[in-house]
């Protein structure tokens, strides 16, 4: 096939959840923080087989010769890589839950199986199973009269073996949510944590459920089911817009499955009924060893919440030194541009701004898009406040948010009844810009206020996610984010733009061209430079141009948190890129956009990837920062993330990733902006935490020698 310049993208995601996992694997990282990351690498999987794998499964039905643009692979044979390449995710996910084990019984932390119980915990569990569960047990043996029963997605069931006079039949117990999942055992020590999960249980006890059969083999199953609907083309046109949404939840959680998770190896003929059943092939069924759902590690946390050596240190987002508690927001952002930087810094400033604007009787109207909010969200309260006071409050919800429809259905109610203007987007296309739009009249003059970002709008995820916010009173800016929102409210898209990229009409093109002038340059013998900093990489179009940026000499500099369909380091295409990957305690969230070298540098954040998803399918927005300082400022950031030698892995010719070899004084850029934000803090921020007290004056005095 020649030099493999293209990764597929499913596979290239895994390779990111391999990342996941290797987090967890990580002796430096805090005990139970790995296996938080052991529970993020099966939830991660769970949501790319309810997706990705539902689609290609769909592709594979529709037309198996649609290929992949990139790598020429049939939808057939990607999902037979994916299988495989699964499989032997799961047995290191699985080694990893047994190393995990062991350290936890060194700290004192005991998942029992029901065999290692004393006398007096078994005796706990009988009486907790007559009482707890046996009386709410929903068992069912299948036969003529009791169908295959429907199995939700990403419950965990037991299934059974029996054999009777009459035959052999499949008994299925439903360990459902009606049950506590984690069982804590009573303990003389109270610094020890001993545990079981409610599946345990109940499969110990399933011989007494089915007393009148013979149970000769019983196992653990958990299915998935695709979620993959195509919104548009499943639509009524009798129903709004929010009735549709409604229709189309309950319709996915119906839809078929697409993978089956067993806790053991089955018979053939067992296994073959449960494939008949379900509707799966062989090469869909997964033995797993380590528990199905790792959601109960939650209940863990709670209870070992003392343990504080098990844990990351405590350290809170600190107050930007951009940002006065003396003045009010409005008049800060006049002065000058503002840029948070989540989760180092506070996002408390813009909710400052959103309530001081609520209540400013020079406002007359605030718009904004919202794709996912918090619970109990701070910025939906300030909208409905700012509505019931009589300003113009235009919202658009994007109800398409992937799994965040329901909530999403309930805050476009809410806003509906506090007398916001509630909007749904155009056809075809989802809104994932973060873009807010305030505007204050005061006598004769008009002021605007704009924020860009490159997260969502949630205070719980600033708090998790490395996201930046920009806050300006630019009037070019302020009359492109105009125009987005006059063009949202009827159904439009922006064509053109002063100082914004808007996708998908505005950003793509837009980008090639800058890539272009750096490609003139390189040729004429200057330094040409593209650098960006994204969750993914999938775009065809740019990737190209990424590729012909590194054959003119254009150096090209990539930070990918997840897929990235490029190979860096591929003689002849991809000499000139380097391309790293950082997965540490915060998620990688924010984008940046650079182009150029020196003073003609451009930079830009925003919320999309360079994905055909962002690109050309949805409204997306990336800001140009023009304030010289925070110019300075992101640059820098952007360079200290290529520094990283701690959490970084940089991908190798042949697509794989390896840790960045660590040279001379370690650097993990998260924990670097932690510091700085704390250095920058206005001193009485600073106290708050005894470990960063500590830490800022171990970095003083390192200074200092």
């Amino acid at each position: 096939m020649g030099k493999k310049f293209y990764d597929n993208r499913e596979l290239s995601w895994l390779k990111f959840n391999m990342r996941v996992l290797e987090e967890a694997r990580d002796s430096s990282v805090p005990l139970l923080e790995r296996l938080l990351f052991e529970s993020i690498f099966e939830s991660n999987l769970d949501e790319f087989f309810m997706v990705r794998v539902g689609s290609l499964i769909d592709k594979s039905l529709l037309n198996d010769n649609d290929k992949d643009g990139k790598t020429r692979m049939r939808p057939s044979e990607q999902l037979s890589a994916i299988y495989t390449r699964v499989k032997e995710l799961n047995i290191q996910k699985d080694a990893t839950y047994k190393e995990l084990l062991k350290e936890m019984q060194v700290n004192r932390i005991y998942h029992k199986q029901m065999k290692s119980l004393s006398k007096l915990e078994y005796a706990f569990l009988e009486d907790y199973y007559a009482y707890e569960i046996k009386p709410f047990l929903n068992a069912v043996v299948v036969d003529k009269r009791h169908p295959f029963p429907f199995l939700n997605n990403k419950t965990i069931y037991i299934v059974g073996k029996l054999s009777c006079k009459s035959g052999v039949k499949l008994g299925i117990i439903s360990c459902g949510d009606k049950f506590d999942r984690v069982i804590f055992l009573p303990t003389q020590n109270p610094d020890e944590i001993s545990f079981v999960l409610v599946e345990d249980l109940i499969l110990h006890f399933a011989d007494d459920t089915f007393e009148e059969y013979k149970v000769e083999e019983k196992a653990f199953m958990r299915i998935t089911r695709n979620a993959d609907i195509n919104i548009e083309e499943s639509f009524d046109d009798e129903l709004d817009f929010r009735e549709n949404m409604s229709v189309l939840i309950n319709k996915r959680k119906r839809l078929c499955p697409v993978r089956l998770q067993l806790s053991k190896n089955l018979s053939d003929l067992t296994t073959q009924e449960l494939c008949m059943r379900l509707d799966l092939t062989k090469k869909q069924v997964f033995i797993e060893k380590a528990p199905l759902d790792f959601s109960f590690v939650f209940s863990v946390f709670k209870k070992a919440e003392r343990k504080k050596p098990l844990f990351f240190d405590a350290i809170e987002p600190q107050l930007s030194p951009a940002v006065s508690e003396k003045m009010s927001m409005t008049e800060q952002i006049e002065k000058g541009d503002i840029l948070l930087s989540y989760p180092y810094e506070s996002i408390k400033p813009f909710l400052r701004l959103l309530d001081e604007s609520a209540k400013d009787p020079a406002v007359v109207s605030i718009k904004m898009t919202l794709y996912r909010v918090a619970n109990n969200s701070k910025v939906i309260k300030a909208l409905c406040t700012a509505a019931e006071n009589g300003k113009d409050v235009t919202v658009l919800v994007e109800l398409r948010a992937r799994f965040d429809e329901e909530n999403n259905i309930v805050w476009s109610k809410q806003l509906e009844e506090s007398g916001c203007h509630v909007l749904y987007g155009p056809q075809g296309l989802k809104v994932h810009s973060k873009l807010c739009l305030i505007t204050r009249k005061a006598g004769k003059t008009v002021k605007y206020i704009t924020q860009i970002g490159t997260g969502n709008y949630n205070e719980k995820t600033a708090e998790l996610y490395t996201d930046l916010c920009l806050m300006t009173a630019n009037q070019d800016i302020a009359d492109d984010a105009i125009d987005v929102f006059d063009a949202l409210a009827v159904g439009n898209l922006v064509e053109r733009a002063k100082q914004l990229l808007v996708a998908p009409n505005c950003l793509q093109n837009r980008i090639c061209e800058m890539m272009d002038k750096e490609i003139e340059i390189a040729k004429n013998g200057g330094q040409g430079y593209v650098g960006a900093k994204l969750n993914s990489l999938t775009d065809k179009v740019l990737i190209d141009k990424i590729i012909e940026c590194s054959q003119a000499g254009v150096r090209v500099e990539l930070v990918i948190r997840g897929i990235s369909c490029l190979v860096a380091g591929v003689d002849g295409y991809t000499d000139n890129v380097r391309i790293i990957s950082i997965v540490g305690r915060y998620l990688e969230h924010s984008r940046i956009y650079l182009f150029g070298e020196g003073e003609d540098r451009k930079v830009y954040i925003s919320s999309a990837d360079y994905m055909t998803r962002n690109t050309i399918r949805r409204v997306e927005v990336a800001a140009p920062i023009l304030d010289e300082n925070i110019r300075k400022r992101v640059i820098e950031y952007f360079e200290l993330q290529l520094s990283d030698n701690v959490k970084a892995r940089e991908q190798q010719p042949d697509g794989t990733y390896k840790r960045v070899l660590t040279v001379g004084q370690p650097l993990d850029s998260q924990k670097q902006m932690f510091i700085n934000a704390y250095e920058n803090a206005p001193k009485q921020e600073v106290v708050k935490k005894g470990f960063f007290a500590r830490l800022f004056g171990f970095f003083r005095r390192k200074k200092k020698s």
